[in-house]
């Protein structure tokens, strides 16, 4: 039976996994204070929102075996992450102390989930060997 939701299981730990780094306070550990790499905050953004962008578009495969059009699923992903990541930065910004919501870390978001859609457009084109059912 998980077999049949591995993707679903996936997405939904994903999503648990970015609200809660991204509701944790980090600035008390000093192992990140020591890690100077330009945009890493970002570049992390881009990773998180990439990586559900296409297990969300996966579950829509497999949640509907195949019948629900490729366009569809990458359409309510990414429009379902762009939102969600915008909430969590209104939330980061409205109702904690220690976290700052950011128009930059909404672009990063909003990048990722494109990316990560148009990866999962490439993956199941015509050209290549894996198929998107319908």
């Amino acid at each position: 039976m998980l077999n049949n939701h591995k993707y679903l299981i996936s997405f939904f730990c994903w999503l648990v996994v970015i609200t809660t780094l991204s509701l944790m306070s980090f600035s008390n550990d000093a192992s990140f204070s020591m890690i100077k790499i330009p945009y890493s905050d970002k570049m992390v953004h881009f990773f998180f929102y990439f990586t559900g962008s296409v297990l969300g578009c996966l579950v829509g495969r497999e949640q509907t075996s195949g019948k629900m059009k490729r366009s569809k699923a990458i359409l309510i992903t990414v429009a379902g992450l762009i939102i969600y990541g915008t909430l969590i930065e209104v939330i980061q910004s409205n109702f904690t102390t220690y976290r700052s919501g950011e128009a930059m870390d909404i672009a990063a978001n909003s990048l990722g989930a494109m990316v990560g859609a148009l990866f999962i457009k490439t993956l199941f084109s015509k050209k290549s060997h894996l198929k998107w059912k319908n």
